[in-house]
Protein backbone atom coordinates (compact mmCIF):
# COMPACT_ATOMS: atom_id res chain seq x y z
CA UNK A 1 0.00 0.00 0.00
CA UNK A 2 1.26 3.48 -1.03
CA UNK A 3 1.02 6.96 0.65
CA UNK A 4 -1.78 7.91 -0.90
CA UNK A 5 -3.68 5.07 -0.48
CA UNK A 6 -2.63 4.78 3.32
CA UNK A 7 -4.34 8.23 3.90
CA UNK A 8 -7.24 7.19 1.74
CA UNK A 9 -7.47 4.02 4.11
CA UNK A 10 -7.44 6.35 7.54
CA UNK A 11 -10.25 9.13 6.02
CA UNK A 12 -11.44 10.89 9.11
CA UNK A 13 -10.71 7.91 11.70
CA UNK A 14 -8.24 9.38 14.72
CA UNK A 15 -5.18 8.46 15.54
CA UNK A 16 -5.49 10.03 19.41
CA UNK A 17 -2.87 7.18 21.42
CA UNK A 18 -0.60 10.16 21.92
CA UNK A 19 -0.36 13.38 23.97
CA UNK A 20 2.40 15.00 22.01
CA UNK A 21 1.55 17.31 19.01
CA UNK A 22 3.94 15.98 16.06
CA UNK A 23 6.26 18.83 15.55
CA UNK A 24 9.38 19.04 13.70
CA UNK A 25 12.82 19.76 15.49
CA UNK A 26 12.81 22.82 13.61
CA UNK A 27 9.84 23.70 13.72
CA UNK A 28 10.26 27.26 15.70
CA UNK A 29 13.63 28.60 14.01
CA UNK A 30 11.84 31.02 11.68
CA UNK A 31 10.05 33.75 13.80
CA UNK A 32 6.36 35.16 13.51
CA UNK A 33 7.04 37.74 11.11
CA UNK A 34 9.61 34.69 8.67
CA UNK A 35 6.20 32.38 9.14
CA UNK A 36 3.51 34.66 8.26
CA UNK A 37 5.36 35.69 5.12
CA UNK A 38 5.93 31.84 3.65
CA UNK A 39 2.09 30.93 4.79
CA UNK A 40 1.31 34.23 2.84
CA UNK A 41 2.49 33.36 -0.04
CA UNK A 42 1.41 30.02 0.10
CA UNK A 43 -2.47 31.16 0.39
CA UNK A 44 -1.65 33.10 -2.22
CA UNK A 45 -0.67 29.87 -4.83
CA UNK A 46 -3.90 28.05 -3.40
CA UNK A 47 -6.05 30.96 -3.71
CA UNK A 48 -4.72 31.49 -7.91
CA UNK A 49 -4.50 27.80 -8.07
CA UNK A 50 -8.23 27.78 -7.62
CA UNK A 51 -8.62 30.74 -10.43
CA UNK A 52 -9.28 33.44 -7.83
CA UNK A 53 -8.70 37.42 -8.75
CA UNK A 54 -6.63 38.17 -6.45
CA UNK A 55 -6.04 41.53 -7.44
CA UNK A 56 -10.14 41.95 -6.58
CA UNK A 57 -10.57 44.40 -3.61
CA UNK A 58 -12.13 41.96 -1.38
CA UNK A 59 -9.66 38.95 -1.92
CA UNK A 60 -6.36 40.96 -1.84
CA UNK A 61 -5.90 41.04 1.70
CA UNK A 62 -7.15 37.45 2.35
CA UNK A 63 -3.66 35.66 1.64
CA UNK A 64 -2.13 37.89 4.79
CA UNK A 65 -5.09 37.72 6.89
CA UNK A 66 -5.35 33.90 6.83
CA UNK A 67 -1.07 33.71 7.73
CA UNK A 68 -1.87 36.37 10.13
CA UNK A 69 -4.48 34.23 11.49
CA UNK A 70 -3.06 30.89 11.22
CA UNK A 71 0.59 31.58 13.16
CA UNK A 72 -0.59 34.11 16.22
CA UNK A 73 -4.46 32.98 16.54
CA UNK A 74 -5.44 29.68 15.07
CA UNK A 75 -2.44 27.65 16.17
CA UNK A 76 -0.84 30.01 17.99
CA UNK A 77 -1.09 26.90 20.99
CA UNK A 78 1.94 25.56 19.15
CA UNK A 79 4.34 27.66 21.01
CA UNK A 80 5.17 26.72 23.99
CA UNK A 81 6.03 30.18 25.08
CA UNK A 82 2.25 30.48 24.59
CA UNK A 83 1.63 27.94 27.38
CA UNK A 84 -0.08 29.85 30.34
CA UNK A 85 1.24 29.50 33.63
CA UNK A 86 -0.79 27.44 35.50
CA UNK A 87 0.32 28.89 39.48
CA UNK A 88 -1.22 26.93 42.05
CA UNK A 89 -2.05 27.97 45.54
CA UNK A 90 -3.03 26.46 48.64
CA UNK A 91 -6.31 24.81 49.73
CA UNK A 92 -6.52 26.57 52.52
CA UNK A 93 -10.62 25.87 52.32
CA UNK A 94 -9.54 22.25 53.14
CA UNK A 95 -12.49 21.35 50.22
CA UNK A 96 -12.23 17.82 49.61
CA UNK A 97 -14.87 17.27 46.96
CA UNK A 98 -14.21 17.96 43.04
CA UNK A 99 -13.90 20.76 41.97
CA UNK A 100 -16.34 21.35 38.06
CA UNK A 101 -15.71 23.88 35.48
CA UNK A 102 -18.24 23.33 33.24
CA UNK A 103 -19.25 24.56 29.54
CA UNK A 104 -15.04 26.25 29.03
CA UNK A 105 -15.65 27.06 24.93
CA UNK A 106 -13.69 25.00 23.00
CA UNK A 107 -12.04 26.92 19.15
CA UNK A 108 -10.06 24.21 17.65
CA UNK A 109 -9.10 22.97 14.06
CA UNK A 110 -9.27 19.51 12.62
CA UNK A 111 -5.66 18.55 11.76
CA UNK A 112 -6.65 16.09 8.83
CA UNK A 113 -8.81 18.81 6.79
CA UNK A 114 -7.94 22.21 8.74
CA UNK A 115 -11.58 22.65 9.59
CA UNK A 116 -13.15 23.61 12.53
CA UNK A 117 -14.07 22.19 16.06
CA UNK A 118 -16.36 24.08 18.07
CA UNK A 119 -17.70 22.43 21.51
CA UNK A 120 -17.47 22.82 24.80
CA UNK A 121 -14.95 21.01 27.37
CA UNK A 122 -15.99 20.22 30.86
CA UNK A 123 -12.80 19.92 33.63
CA UNK A 124 -12.89 18.53 36.94
CA UNK A 125 -10.10 18.00 39.83
CA UNK A 126 -10.23 16.72 43.48
CA UNK A 127 -7.36 18.59 45.24
CA UNK A 128 -3.99 16.89 46.81
CA UNK A 129 -3.58 19.91 48.87
CA UNK A 130 -3.41 22.49 46.16
CA UNK A 131 -6.03 24.40 44.13
CA UNK A 132 -5.48 25.99 40.50
CA UNK A 133 -7.09 29.55 39.40
CA UNK A 134 -10.46 29.05 37.69
CA UNK A 135 -9.79 30.85 34.98
CA UNK A 136 -6.27 29.03 34.55
CA UNK A 137 -8.78 26.13 33.41
CA UNK A 138 -10.06 27.67 30.60
CA UNK A 139 -6.63 28.92 29.57
CA UNK A 140 -5.57 25.82 29.48
CA UNK A 141 -7.93 24.55 27.37
CA UNK A 142 -8.08 27.27 24.76
CA UNK A 143 -3.55 26.67 24.58
CA UNK A 144 -3.79 23.17 23.56
CA UNK A 145 -7.05 23.68 21.19
CA UNK A 146 -5.16 26.35 19.25
CA UNK A 147 -3.24 23.45 17.34
CA UNK A 148 -3.94 21.23 14.88
CA UNK A 149 -5.83 18.73 16.81
CA UNK A 150 -7.49 15.06 16.75
CA UNK A 151 -10.22 15.78 19.84
CA UNK A 152 -8.41 12.83 21.70
CA UNK A 153 -5.40 13.88 22.43
CA UNK A 154 -6.89 17.43 23.46
CA UNK A 155 -8.54 15.62 25.71
CA UNK A 156 -5.70 14.14 26.85
CA UNK A 157 -3.57 16.95 26.92
CA UNK A 158 -5.51 19.09 28.97
CA UNK A 159 -5.79 16.11 31.60
CA UNK A 160 -1.82 15.83 31.67
CA UNK A 161 -1.24 19.95 32.15
CA UNK A 162 -3.68 19.82 35.09
CA UNK A 163 -2.28 16.32 36.78
CA UNK A 164 1.25 18.10 36.29
CA UNK A 165 0.02 21.52 37.61
CA UNK A 166 -1.60 20.23 40.77
CA UNK A 167 0.27 17.56 41.75
CA UNK A 168 -2.69 14.96 41.44
CA UNK A 169 -3.92 12.04 39.33
CA UNK A 170 -7.32 13.47 40.07
CA UNK A 171 -8.22 15.04 36.59
CA UNK A 172 -10.66 14.52 34.26
CA UNK A 173 -11.81 16.04 31.21
CA UNK A 174 -14.73 15.54 28.88
CA UNK A 175 -15.30 17.33 25.23
CA UNK A 176 -18.32 17.56 23.17
CA UNK A 177 -17.77 19.40 20.15
CA UNK A 178 -18.33 19.33 16.24
CA UNK A 179 -16.32 18.94 13.56
CA UNK A 180 -17.24 20.69 10.40
CA UNK A 181 -14.79 18.17 8.59
CA UNK A 182 -17.77 15.80 9.29
CA UNK A 183 -20.88 18.47 8.99
CA UNK A 184 -19.93 20.38 6.12
CA UNK A 185 -18.11 17.87 3.95
CA UNK A 186 -17.70 13.73 3.77
CA UNK A 187 -20.93 12.58 5.31
CA UNK A 188 -22.04 16.45 6.30
CA UNK A 189 -24.27 15.49 8.90
CA UNK A 190 -24.69 18.84 10.51
CA UNK A 191 -26.63 16.95 13.98
CA UNK A 192 -23.45 14.30 15.49
CA UNK A 193 -20.93 15.28 17.47
CA UNK A 194 -18.06 13.73 19.02
CA UNK A 195 -17.37 13.17 22.45
CA UNK A 196 -14.53 12.20 24.12
CA UNK A 197 -13.39 11.77 28.19
CA UNK A 198 -10.17 11.08 29.61
CA UNK A 199 -10.58 10.29 33.22
CA UNK A 200 -7.01 10.04 35.61
CA UNK A 201 -6.76 8.53 39.24
CA UNK A 202 -9.99 8.90 41.46
CA UNK A 203 -12.13 9.42 38.46
CA UNK A 204 -11.11 6.02 36.67
CA UNK A 205 -14.07 4.81 39.55
CA UNK A 206 -17.43 4.33 38.09
CA UNK A 207 -19.26 6.38 40.86
CA UNK A 208 -16.68 9.74 40.11
CA UNK A 209 -17.32 9.88 36.65
CA UNK A 210 -21.16 9.66 37.30
CA UNK A 211 -20.81 12.28 39.69
CA UNK A 212 -18.78 14.58 37.32
CA UNK A 213 -21.61 13.55 34.58
CA UNK A 214 -24.06 14.33 37.36
CA UNK A 215 -22.67 18.04 38.08
CA UNK A 216 -22.25 19.11 34.08
CA UNK A 217 -25.64 16.90 33.28
CA UNK A 218 -24.20 17.01 29.54
CA UNK A 219 -25.71 18.54 27.30
CA UNK A 220 -24.99 20.38 23.35
CA UNK A 221 -24.59 24.30 23.64
CA UNK A 222 -23.15 25.31 20.31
Amino acid sequence: MNYDEIIDELGDNHIGDVTRTPLRDDAFELSNAEKIEKIQENVRQIMETLGLDLTDDSLKGTPKRVAKAYVLELFGGLDPQNKPKLSTFLNNYQYGEMLVEKNIVVYSTCEHHLLPIIGRAHVAYISKGTVVGLSKMNRIVDHFAKRPQVQERLTRQIVKALQEALGTEDVACIIDAKHLCVNSRGVKDIESSTVTAEFGGAFKSVDKQKEFRDYIKLETKF
